[in-house]
């Protein structure tokens, strides 16, 4: 492929970007842990939504969407969840059940990036992420894993450094593992982060800090390659960020819930998504119908931009000229082509 040699990347890669509870996974992945650990979810979730007031009442203010981390270190120092570590979440992970079509979507999105020729030869390729508010872990332990690119979540640490660590020659070895700190927080609006390390391709190259001034002709991924799904309105932020960018987002609803499915008629309307469906994967499904049209018009333009490219870049050679008759220059006829030598 003859691309740009003064651009940083060929912007040739498209990213699907996916919330993860409620959008891949019917419920919230942390399900198998109460299940394992015996824990009512439904007690525990309500617990999660009195915290915010209750704190406020004590004149704390508290993230409700990331206040569930701390309860669940209450239940691990506390006895519930005693001994849990991230090895545990790894392996809970893997009974996460996801809607219909999931996870073989991810790879015929994938394939279906490079099934024409024109896209393989300018190298194009699909991308999936997932940006979450939930823990990273268990993400990494699901069966979605394997077809994912990047995972953006929650981190949980165990054994954490003491005071004064810098100042000991030898750490005492630790022999009780089990989860005690918050490594990393991911909120519905640091998740608009995450879509700028895409966009800028600092995920994939440590020298770009996402905070550096880039331009757009250099970022890996513009967001006019970017598709993001999610199920409802605590997505708003990253919504809004990729389509105003010139992205397309869409919005999925269990097909059971009616519910859902008005919210999501709501975020249509507001103009906060392009077109909205059942979190059904599929083959014909029309969701994954949408989702694939979608790619496909984000490889024709991209296509189109690097044919576009080409021939700017690319001139004919120049011609000796003769005069005619009447004096005026006239082309003599063009040599058989040379192979080009540099």
């Amino acid at each position: 492929m003859t691309s740009s040699t003064n651009k940083l990347n060929n912007r040739n890669v498209v990213a699907v970007i996916w919330d993860f509870d409620k959008t891949l996974t019917p419920g919230y992945m942390q399900a198998p842990i109460f299940e394992r650990y015996g824990i009512d979810e439904e007690h525990f979730w309500a617990e999660v939504n009195a915290l915010p007031d209750i704190y406020a009442k004590r004149g704390i203010t508290v993230s409700r969407e990331t206040v569930y981390l701390n309860h669940l270190l209450s239940f691990i120092k506390n006895g519930p969840l005693k001994g849990l570590q991230n090895r545990h979440l790894h392996e809970l992970g893997g009974q996460i059940p996801f809607f219909p079509g999931l996870p073989e979507f991810f790879g015929e999105l994938k394939d279906f990036a490079t099934s024409k020729p024109d896209y393989r030869k300018h190298e194009i390729r699909l991308e999936h992420y997932i940006i979450s508010t939930g823990l990273a872990e268990m993400i990494r332990g699901s069966k979605i894993a394997g077809a994912v690119d990047g995972i953006f979540a929650c981190e949980l640490i165990e054994c954490p450094l003491p005071p004064y660590f810098s100042r000991q020659n030898e750490l005492q070895i630790q022999t009780d593992f089990e989860i005690s700190q918050i490594g990393v927080i991911v909120d519905n609006t640091i998740k608009t982060r995450y879509l700028f390390e895409i966009n800028k391709g600092s995920n994939k190259n440590p020298a770009i800090n996402v905070n550096f001034k880039m331009v757009q002709e250099d970022r890996r991924v513009p967001f006019a390659n970017m598709i993001y799904i999610a199920d409802g309105p605590s997505d708003v932020p990253c919504f809004a960020v990729v389509r105003k960018a010139g992205g397309k987002t869409f919005a999925v609803y269990n097909p059971t819930s009616e519910a859902e499915f008005a919210q999501n008629d709501r975020l249509c309307e507001d103009g906060r998504v392009h077109n909205y469906g059942p979190a059904d994967y599929t083959p014909g499904s029309p969701t994954s119908r949408w989702l694939r049209l979608q790619v496909e018009k984000i490889c024709d333009r991209i296509v189109g931009e690097q044919e576009e490219l080409l021939a700017r870049r690319v001139r004919q050679p120049p011609r000796h000229l003769h005069r005619d008759d009447d004096g005026d220059p006239s082309p003599e006829p063009s040599p058989a082509p040379q192979p080009e030598l540099f």
